[in-house]
């Protein structure tokens, strides 16, 4: 069944007051919830942007971008997959892309124009699951990168990303650890916040900044 309702904060805290009492007083500590969530209209330049942005400060990504951009006319829109493909490796290169990159773009171009990646409006429809199956299928895109597009640019409400070493900071923060929580026990613990767990994503982020 696909998972594509919005995320609830307002259901969110009831069920943390229920469930959790340490995640609600997080929340009360922390304020409203303002993760900002965009409207995907362009997958390709989507992901073309995640994976240009990897390992990277955001000034540095946005630069880079902006040049792969640029190199096929115009800075502040992204190319197309046709574009990309027909690049030489050189002049995808020369803006800044690592060899690894400019092979995981490539691969991105291909697998959208060949229709291998589902266009956006059959992926809203499905599951996080088969969607993180489906991204992940693309070179250059891991589990981490998949999971950030379902929390930012779809929205969807019940997503845990357990390696994320923020989360995983947060958590030990709030719940008095010694140590930060093997991905394995934080999605054990992250059951009690189901089927909010990414509004309790966003919080335990806050949670490393108080």
């Amino acid at each position: 069944m696909p998972q594509n309702k919005m995320i609830d904060e307002t259901a969110a805290l009831t069920h943390f007051r229920k469930h959790d009492p340490v995640m609600a007083e997080l929340i009360a500590v922390v304020g409203d919830f303002a993760m900002p969530v965009k409207t995907v209209d362009d997958l390709f330049g989507t992901l073309l942007d995640a994976i240009t942005s990897q390992q990277l400060s955001g000034k540095a990504a946005a630069t880079i971008f902006g040049r792969v951009c640029a190199l096929h006319g115009n800075p502040e829109v992204a190319p197309t997959p046709v574009q990309i493909i027909k690049s030489s490796d050189e002049s995808l290169r020369a803006t800044g892309l690592s060899r690894a990159k400019v092979a995981a773009v490539k691969d991105l171009a291909e697998k959208v124009q060949s229709g291998h990646l589902p266009a956006l409006s059959e992926l809203r429809e499905r599951d996080d699951d088969d969607i993180v199956k489906c991204l992940v299928d693309v070179r250059g895109i891991g589990r981490w990168t998949a999971e950030m597009f379902l929390l930012f640019q779809l929205g969807r409400p019940d997503v845990l990303p357990a390696n994320d070493l923020g989360v995983q900071k947060g958590f030990m923060m709030r719940y008095g650890l010694d140590a930060m929580p093997k991905p394995a026990e934080l999605l054990e613990f992250g059951e009690r916040w189901r089927p909010h767990r990414s509004v309790a994503t966003w919080y335990l982020w806050q949670a490393t900044r108080l």
